[in-house]
């Protein structure tokens, strides 16, 4: 029967109401209801079969998850703490920590350590000591080689328990790493202690080439070209006649102001902070107590790159509320600098005789922001600190504006200094060497990140066939090669 029949007999239904609820008729002859709910109900009973698909398949991945991949917020092996922080949390991965880089310790000829503090010790007339091994190694700025050996000699479960980045090994063919103890600083300064008029014993130069010749003898410094030893050389001139013959090591450097392109770069060595010769600030932050401005105190005279220390000195030391001192290393220094910088707001900190110097290390334990005036400054650990948060960095030229330097530190409102002070306590223990997490944990964690870098330096060397060029190529950066091709 068709539509039209169908609606000729029968009388056409009242529309209800747009908001009417459909209701059920008991009529025995129902007028037929328009035919658009039909496919809606239809289109709701189907988006219900997908809504409960979809939440079968999240309940099941939630089920999986839970038992094969545990939530890094329940389970701890999951859970590693950032390499160097102290306060900084933590933070979930999912992949287990990594395991400490394995380092074997030569026992070097005792010349190389204690033969030189006993030499330091007997040119300022120390008497003559038996066991070598009680002496005292004499503080100065340069003395992480004194941290690094004396913390590989502590008791590897001592070590271990206090989470160090790397575990001393006693068989070579276990070692991922090759330390040779040297101290190499220390030995540059054995004859300034001499009386004057006395003929010096000791030579710094024989001693360079005393190592080298020993190390070379070395099976394992052959095995792989020295790549995967550590020699240390803090000082600016520390091993300075030998580094051409040490340069594929990692070397442990203050900076690279006497270095060249060939032997050092950041990629393969790890920049030392300087050992602060004055006492840690343990104050709390505030101005209150910081009446001077800017302080400096140090040599006014220096070489090459120090040079500005003059000019600086020319420019600030009439200039109101600024402290600017000449003096050298000695007891009675470190006391007034310690006084001056543990009240003062900023301290400078120009260039010395090479880019870097150890006032900015002072500045930072004594809560004193560092104004670094150096072109070419390399830094510890900028992996895990930003200095712009603790310091501010002048260019040379801008320094030397008369009134440039006052007017900038002027301007900068109380508030802003304590965010810098609140920032130099929170990481003034990097810069700690007798810190159990402090400086020298540092310094293994820099150099067991090194190794990736190491063994791929070691396979290319595999492949690599040498040969003379005019200039040294690209490669001088990483791998300290020049002229290399490939394999024939």
């Amino acid at each position: 029967m068709s539509e039209r029949s169908a609606k000729s007999r029968k009388p056409k239904p009242t529309s209800p109401p747009s908001n009417a609820i459909p209701t059920s008729s008991s009529s025995p002859n129902p007028a037929p209801q328009p035919s658009l709910p039909i496919p809606m109900a239809r289109k709701s009973s189907l988006l219900k079969q997908a809504l409960i698909l979809v939440l079968l398949l999240l309940a099941l991945y939630a089920f999986f998850t839970s038992f094969l991949n545990p939530d890094p917020k329940i389970d701890p092996s999951f859970r590693i703490q950032r390499p160097s922080g102290e306060d900084h949390g933590e933070f979930p991965v999912k992949a287990p920590p990594l395991l400490p880089a394995k380092v074997f310790m030569y026992e070097v000829p005792e010349r190389f350590t204690y033969g030189v503090i006993r030499e330091h010790s007997a040119a300022r007339g120390g008497a003559h000591v038996a066991d070598v091994s009680a002496l005292k190694y004499p503080g100065h700025q340069h003395m992480a080689e004194w941290y690094l050996f004396a913390d590989l000699n502590r008791p590897e479960l001592e070590r271990a328990q206090a989470g160090s980045p790397v575990a001393r090994v006693t068989d070579p063919e276990e070692a991922d790493l090759f330390y040779v103890p040297v101290f190499s600083s220390l030995s540059l300064i054995v004859n300034q202690g001499r009386p004057p008029g006395t003929d010096p014993t000791y030579s710094d130069e024989e001693m360079q080439e005393e190592l080298v010749k020993w190390l070379e003898g070395q099976e394992y410094w052959k095995r792989n070209n020295g790549r995967d030893h550590i020699i240390i050389a803090q000082d600016p001139n520390a091993l300075y006649r030998v580094v051409d013959r040490l340069k594929n090591a990692i070397l442990l450097v203050s900076d690279f102001g006497r270095l060249k392109p060939d032997q050092a770069s950041l990629v393969k060595d790890v920049i030392l902070p300087y050992s602060h010769r004055i006492n840690t600030y343990n104050g709390d932050v505030g101005i209150e107590k910081r009446k001077t401005l800017l302080f400096f105190m140090g040599n006014r005279f220096r070489k090459e790159g120090g040079k500005i220390r003059d000019l600086l000195f020319q420019i600030l030391e009439d200039e109101e509320d600024v402290v600017m001192k000449h003096g050298a290393q000695s007891r009675e220094s470190r006391r007034a600098a310690s006084q001056g910088m543990h009240t003062s707001k900023f301290c400078l900190n120009p260039a010395g005789d090479t880019p870097s110097a150890c006032r900015l290390f002072d500045a930072i334990v004594s809560l004193c922001i560092p104004v670094i005036v150096s072109d070419s400054i390399e830094l510890p650990f900028e992996d895990v600190i930003d200095y712009r948060k603790i310091a501010i960095f002048v260019d040379t030229a801008s320094s030397l504006k008369r009134g440039f330097l006052v007017k900038r530190l002027r301007k900068l409102p109380t508030e802003k200094i304590l965010e810098y002070q609140k920032e130099l306590k929170e990481v003034k223990r990097f810069f700690e060497y007798g810190d159990p997490n402090g400086t020298v944990k540092e310094i293994w964690r820099q150099i067991s990140q090194k190794l990736p870098l190491i063994k791929l330096m070691i396979n290319r060397d595999k492949r690599i066939v040498k040969r003379d060029m005019s200039e040294p190529d690209c490669s001088c950066i990483c791998s300290n090669q020049t002229g290399v091709i490939s394999t024939l």
